[in-house]
């Protein structure tokens, strides 16, 4: 007598009828997505011999999902790190066939931006970006909605009101907490001094907003001097938090709202004493991170990726199922906060 698995042993295992077997084995009628794979996974549990047909109709039930993403830098460790969990994000559905194509913008100008995203538009069914503010950007999205391919704006809000949704920190809320960590970690009032990317980053002016707001209404003993744009360069601000500790001997605390802590870090490294300065940074990196240790970083706002990839696949399937909502929305995540006594 044979041993060999059989549909009844599939069915029981699945906790399904053998019609139901019958209709997945043979492409019947229509079985839902969830059911087919408990009788996939119940045919390779019973050990059933025609398991990996099961796997085949399974594979060509499940539709095929394209979702494009520009980002920028993409030589630096946080948008390389981003990219990873992109895919992970895409490769972890099991709904759809998923693919990612990732592209990094050569400058954060507009223009690099829209030369990848002309690249990959006609192949994609869903796009997302960390791209900056401007009007050819969002009449390009414009298109892209009336073309019926969701956009959505990841860590700066741009195309507001046209794009189908922004993912990342509340950039409000992340200004205020670095204006409250900054004037907390130091004991005599002094300046302080802001870093923008540049102009045409929302998040980063929103940034400088909630800093600026914190310190006028509940630090008010401060001095926020004017705003420094560093480009998030490297040398660009390191050069300039040099020049502000020979021109301002008083002062007392720097928060970067974009790139480019590299510089400031290095600065501080020649020039003063740990925490003589405090410095709060964005994304915890290798650097970051050595330097919270050796007491020249206060505090790193993280966004948390894994999260938010996750958060914005499941958005954009939905998006590409269902249509684009009526109503652009806002999805913030709540950032993961590093101190010296963190590790």
């Amino acid at each position: 007598m044979s041993n060999r698995s059989t549909i009844k042993d599939v069915a029981i295992e699945a906790g399904v009828g053998t019609a139901t077997v019958d209709r997945v084995l043979n492409g019947r009628g229509v079985v839902r997505e969830e059911t087919m794979r408990k009788v996939a996974e119940a045919a390779h549990r019973v050990g059933y011999h025609a398991s990996t047909l099961i796997d085949q109709r399974l594979v060509t039930s499940v539709p095929e999902m394209t979702f494009g993403f520009v980002l920028h830098k993409g030589k630096q460790k946080f948008y390389q790190n981003f990219a990873t969990e992109i895919e992970k994000a895409v490769a972890e559905r099991r709904d759809i066939r998923g693919r990612a194509i990732i592209r990094f913008a050569s400058s954060q100008s507009p223009d690099a931006f829209l030369k990848e995203l002309s690249d990959i538009k006609t192949k994609v069914d869903a796009f997302a970006s960390s791209a900056v503010n401007h009007q050819s950007i969002t009449q390009e999205v414009r298109r892209l909605k009336r073309d019926g391919i969701p956009s959505f704006a990841l860590l700066n809000d741009f195309a507001q009101g046209v794009r189908e949704n922004y993912l990342g920190l509340n950039n409000m809320q992340v200004g205020r907490l670095s204006g409250w960590m900054t004037t907390t970690a130091v004991q005599n009032p002094g300046k302080l001094a802001v870093f923008v990317g540049g102009n045409r980053w929302h998040g980063h002016e929103l940034r400088e907003t909630g800093y600026r707001s914190y310190i006028r209404d509940s630090a008010p003993d401060f001095t926020v001097i004017d705003t420094l744009v560093n480009l998030e360069t490297r040398q660009l601000t390191y050069e300039a938090t040099l020049d502000l500790l020979e021109r301002h001997r008083d002062l007392r605390g720097i928060y970067l709202a974009g790139g480019g802590m590299e510089g400031a870090i290095a600065a501080l490294r020649e020039s003063v004493a740990p925490r003589h300065v405090a410095l709060v940074v964005n994304e915890l990196t290798d650097d970051s991170r050595a330097a919270l240790a050796d007491g020249y970083v206060t505090m790193v706002i993280s966004t948390p990726l894994r999260r938010l990839c996750r958060d914005m696949v499941e958005m954009m399937v939905n998006a590409v199922r269902n249509g684009s909502s009526e109503v652009a929305g806002q999805h913030f995540l709540q950032p993961d906060l590093f101190l010296p006594e963190s590790f």
